[in-house]
């Protein structure tokens, strides 16, 4: 049998029960005296049940009306108790935040966030896990941390996703290169240069692999690396030329100039399909989200 009953009914029952007064209940419940006369008589209409005997000096409960109380009352108060941690752990700004993210967002995006939640925030603790795309996925799907930071997941179904902005990818190149003469380097002139290009590990790969495609490029890959800086070592060694994202700025001995036509990644905060994230995640996650659209963000 299904019985529509609230909680606003049972607390003016419980109150009338304790109180033995209509009058008395209401000013308990900081209600008026006919609101909590129309939850009793709500409740006894579903319930099939007169639950008190009225007279002119005091309402007492019924048999019915007695067993209930016995039954409720204890059960009401675990339930109000429950209700206020709940409600507590949503006010709360005490704990710890796990997040994965790729190293150039770990090195541009985190140092600003990580630093505007210890000065608003001071005992929520962010734990930072800088990853490959690769680790940062796998974290996220398997529940190692609360949520993380990629680029573009070719698997977004596994995910919800959320784009916090898009970053331009750069052509990198030594000082006194021919290219770094131009104010913007076309694709299409990638043709045939040795190229030092991060490896399948990164989040970015895939997407100037598809650049290269789309423009035609021949890519001479001469180099693969796990990281930006190994990249920018690499071109300093006069290896060849490398491509990346605008938030990952080279040293000043190497020049960067934008690739024409412009092609973005996009940068996404993405948690676990169908699960919420806590208070103090969807805290940090809502502040990320602030930086990115502030563009106050410090480049690696």
């Amino acid at each position: 049998m299904s019985m529509n009953i609230s909680l606003r009914q049972l607390r003016a029952f419980l109150a009338v029960a304790r109180q033995r007064h209509f009058r008395r209940a209401a000013d308990h419940l900081h209600l008026s005296q006919p609101a909590v006369s129309r939850h009793i008589a709500d409740l006894e209409a579903e319930l099939g049940v007169r639950l008190f005997d009225r007279n002119t000096r005091e309402v007492v409960p019924t048999e019915a009306g007695r067993y209930l109380e016995s039954a409720i009352e204890r059960v009401l108060d675990e339930l109000e108790g429950v209700l206020g941690h709940v409600h507590s752990e949503g006010e709360r700004r005490r704990g710890k935040v796990r997040i994965a993210s790729v190293p150039t967002l770990s090195a541009s995006l985190m140092p600003s966030c990580i630093a505007d939640c210890a000065r608003e925030y001071p005992e929520l603790t962010i734990q930072l896990h800088d990853q490959a795309q690769t680790l940062v996925l796998d974290s996220v799907r398997g529940g190692e941390v609360d949520f993380g930071i990629a680029i573009d997941p070719p698997d977004a179904g596994d995910f919800d996703c959320e784009t916090i902005m898009r970053d331009p990818f750069h052509l990198v190149c030594p000082a006194d290169h021919p290219f770094a003469r131009l104010k913007a380097v076309p694709w299409k002139k990638l043709e045939q240069q040795p190229l030092v290009l991060l490896d399948y590990s990164s989040g970015s790969r895939r997407l100037i692999d598809q650049a290269l495609r789309k423009h035609t490029v021949d890519a001479n890959v001469v180099q693969q690396t796990g990281h930006t800086y190994t990249a920018f070592r690499m071109v300093e060694a006069g290896l060849g030329i490398t491509i990346t994202p605008a938030l990952a700025s080279p040293p000043p001995s190497l020049a960067m100039r934008p690739l024409t036509p412009t092609v973005h990644r996009n940068v996404m905060l993405i948690h676990r399909h169908h699960r919420s994230l806590s208070p103090l995640a969807a805290l940090v996650w809502n502040r990320l989200r602030e930086l990115a659209a502030s563009g106050a963000l410090t480049s690696y």
